[in-house]
């Protein structure tokens, strides 16, 4: 049954009244309305240079001189919150020369956990837009391989131009469902499964998520990603990187999935020292995982001033 603090926030806020209980049940009643309060406001604007064409100190230069007003992140030198735009982001030329990439800072995330090396054999398995292979590229210099798949015949299009504008070379891109990877016949050194979810945490940014997305859709997403996984690790070789990220808070999307694949499949969490972000859950609506998921990273909109989000770096020990 719906409580009656559920009932309340559902009306103030304007989501479903299912949701607003989720979100109790896993936070709290007092992180939510701060969460919920949170989500009326949009994040601040970041972008990410892309140093394969120009240094961090020569955009920023370029970008001031237009009347941008750059802050550096506090935890990636090659990242922006841009606190005044003069005009669009995506109007300069410098955009459009590929000198850097409009791209929340949480989305940063993932690519800096996988820490993709020269010469490595990387797969993005959910690649469109492009914004997380582009980063990929860009910290493998330009050098080994990088496949880029999706299945979205439209998504994949934004992602080659994306591509090409920021001057990837490394990269081989192919539409399809990554569920059929194996059939690749390929070994990577590291995987991001930046997988498809239902977007819990984008309420700040596309509202029609308040009551578009409920249980079965979260459910759905489940075996998906599962899925995903499953098939990500018969590709990935002995001793390898999985980074697993979501722009959900959902701990059924995020925790549970982890828990599941340390228990079926030879993983360890891997610790990362990138910044002061909210670690993993281990217990959550009368639901208990294991204790490595502290390890795992969540952001949250009240505390981070980002989207809601989550990481996993983990590594593939191999079977038997």
């Amino acid at each position: 049954m719906v409580s009656i603090e559920a009932e309340k926030l559902a009306k103030k806020y304007g989501y479903l009244k299912s949701t607003i209980e989720r979100f109790i049940s896993s936070f709290g009643l007092t992180e939510t309305e701060e969460m919920l309060e949170a989500y009326k406001h949009k994040p601040p604007t970041t972008i990410r240079v892309n140093t394969l064409k120009i240094s961090v100190q020569e955009l920023f230069e370029k970008l001031t001189n237009k009347g941008f007003k750059l802050i550096p992140c506090e935890w990636y030198a090659n990242g922006f919150v841009v606190s005044n735009e003069p005009f669009s982001l995506g109007g300069t030329i410098e955009y459009l020369s590929g000198y850097y990439f409009i791209q929340s800072k949480a989305s940063w995330l993932p690519v800096l956990l996988l820490d993709p090396k020269p010469d490595e054999i990387v797969i993005d398995m959910a690649a469109a837009p492009g914004g997380k292979a582009t980063h990929i590229a860009q910290l493998m210099n330009n050098t080994g391989t990088l496949f880029c798949l999706d299945i979205s015949r439209e998504r994949i299009k934004s992602l080659r131009s994306n591509l090409g504008r920021c001057g990837i070379k490394n990269v081989i891109c192919k539409r399809m469902d990554a569920r059929d990877i194996s059939d690749l016949d390929l070994k990577a050194d590291k995987i991001l499964l930046d997988t498809p979810c239902s977007g819990e945490g984008l309420m700040a940014i596309d509202k029609s998520r308040r009551t578009a997305r409920n249980e079965e859709d979260i459910a759905r997403m489940v075996e998906l990603q599962k899925q995903l996984f499953e098939a990500a690790l018969k590709v990935l070789k002995k001793d390898g990187i999985i980074v697993y990220s979501t722009c959900s808070t959902a701990p059924e999307e995020n925790e549970e999935i982890i828990d599941e694949m340390l228990k079926q499949h030879n993983l360890v969490v891997e610790k990362t020292e990138l910044g002061n972000f909210s670690s993993g859950l281990i217990s959550v609506q009368n639901k208990t995982y294991n204790t490595d998921l502290l390890k795992a990273i969540r952001l949250y909109p009240h505390i981070h001033k980002t989207e809601g989000f989550f990481a996993c770096k983990l590594r593939y020990l191999g079977e038997g």
